[in-house]
């Protein structure tokens, strides 16, 4: 049987739908505490964002902990529990090949809040002109 060939539209709508679906896996993960681990458990944390590499072996989780924790110290738990969380998503991914789990801290919204300051400034507020 002749191997299917993609368009790179096509392949990276799989890509997407799959980090998609990684991303509900870990939220369902992470709420139900199915993770013993008592920061992890802890903590509310919010699976923001998952990024895979094209071949579906690779997942970058971005993270965020909600409730004031520490980022460092909940991003630290989630990677000692990696092998636990890898074995989860294999079973209920159904991919012939499990992706390797990496955690991240999710900066997006640390940016956002120093955009946000940077648009009140008054300089900035003068130069995009009011009178628009």
């Amino acid at each position: 049987m002749a191997r299917q060939q993609f368009t790179p539209e096509q392949h990276s709508v799989r890509v997407l739908k799959v980090s998609e679906r990684l991303r509900h896996i870990l939220s369902e993960l992470l709420a139900r505490q199915e993770v013993h681990d008592d920061v992890v458990s802890a903590a509310n944390i919010s699976v923001t964002e998952v990024r895979m590499t094209p071949d579906l072996r690779n997942a970058t989780a971005y993270v965020k902990p909600l409730l004031g924790l520490e980022e460092a110290v909940v991003v630290k738990a989630l990677q000692q529990n990696t092998a636990f969380l890898q074995r989860e998503v294999a079973k209920r991914l159904g991919l012939k090949f499990a992706p390797k789990l990496k955690f991240r801290a999710d900066e997006s919204f640390d940016e956002a809040d120093r955009i946000e300051k940077l648009l009140r400034d008054p300089k900035v507020a003068r130069d995009l002109g009011e009178g628009e």
